[in-house]
């Protein structure tokens, strides 16, 4: 697994030292998503802000690798989508048979998109158009291909009715450009480099979604919720597209150290205005929509910082 380390800027000491120094790794998602970045960005904070404390953001298959890397104790943190948390958590959908039973989260921290991607001069105009054409929906083990799954198959849509590739945000992006493909999937906070990089070079369209479409979705996958992808969010996108999101989690394990979960806690909701300066999907990043959005139990260390901010904590919520 390939690791990339954040330069370390020098900073004061915000939180108290932990009683022995811990060595993190954040386990995030392809370079040409948003994980990468984000979890970038927190490595940066804990460096900073938490003594005794390092981190480096490692590149992932993202949502499904992930749940197994913390779960394994390979990674300490990790991002993943709602769905998928979930899903470990409880040892249904794709861990079916496999609770990880000692999955626990820190926050829930900005919502995914699930965004369609197409070249304008291509004839998909809507998800019905997929059947029959080449598709990516995601890199092996993603949430987005979880999300592309769910929504299609709540439509009446299987991977039989049209050519699956499994391909990451950047592959996705070069095969549509290339002609190779005629559309992907994307499940990611918006804007994204991959998308935006091929808006530059090729003029694209975003599918949208119906209301029926929707409805259909949240049935399937309550953890669904109806987005707009903004007007302008993408080069030649002239008009707002009704779409899905999904929240994304930031996970660890029940065995982290209360006080390390405690700091990490604190440090990304005191600090978030580093995080957006990475990143605009972290102006998400919110104790409102994290305990608005998380479907499983918080670690100890953040329940602490939760109750001392006054945030109220649903049943589902604790241990």
């Amino acid at each position: 697994m390939q690791v990339f380390k954040y330069a370390v800027a020098a900073s004061l000491i915000a939180t108290a030292p932990l009683a022995a120094a811990q060595q993190l790794s954040i386990a995030t998602g392809g370079t040409g998503g948003t994980y990468y970045p984000y979890g970038g960005g927190l490595a940066e904070l804990i460096n900073n802000q938490i003594e005794g404390a390092s981190a480096v953001a490692e590149v992932t298959g993202a949502s499904v690798e992930n749940m197994g890397l913390v779960w394994r104790g390979d990674s300490d943190l990790a991002l993943a989508l709602a769905d998928t948390v979930f899903q470990a958590y409880s040892g249904t959908g794709d861990f079916e048979g496999r609770q990880l039973e000692n999955i626990r989260a820190l926050a829930s921290i900005y919502p995914n998109a699930v965004q369609i991607v197409t070249l304008a001069e291509s004839d998909v105009h809507s998800i019905e158009d997929l059947r029959g054409k080449t598709v990516s929906v995601g890199a092996p083990g993603s949430g987005t291909e979880i999300n592309a799954r769910a929504l299609l198959e709540a439509n009446g849509i299987t991977y039989d009715d049209f050519d699956p590739r499994r391909l990451n945000f950047n592959e996705t992006a070069d095969a549509i450009r290339d002609g190779d493909i005629e559309a992907g999937f994307w499940s990611v906070g918006p804007p994204t480099s991959s998308i935006l990089n091929l808006a530059t070079t090729r003029d694209i369209r975003l599918v949208g979604l119906t209301d029926e479409e929707i409805a259909n979705a949240r049935d399937a996958e309550p953890v669904f919720a109806a987005y707009e992808l903004r007007s302008g969010l993408y080069d030649g996108m002239d008009e707002a597209v009704q779409t899905i999101s999904i929240p994304n989690v930031l996970a660890v394990s029940s065995e982290m150290d209360e006080e390390l979960a405690y700091q990490i806690t604190k440090v990304l909701f005191e600090y978030t205005d580093q995080l957006i300066a990475i990143h605009p999907a972290a102006n998400d990043t919110t104790v409102e929509f994290s305990v608005n959005s998380t479907p499983i139990a918080f670690h100890p260390g953040a329940l602490r910082y939760y109750e001392e901010v006054g945030a109220e904590i649903a049943d589902h919520q604790r241990p």
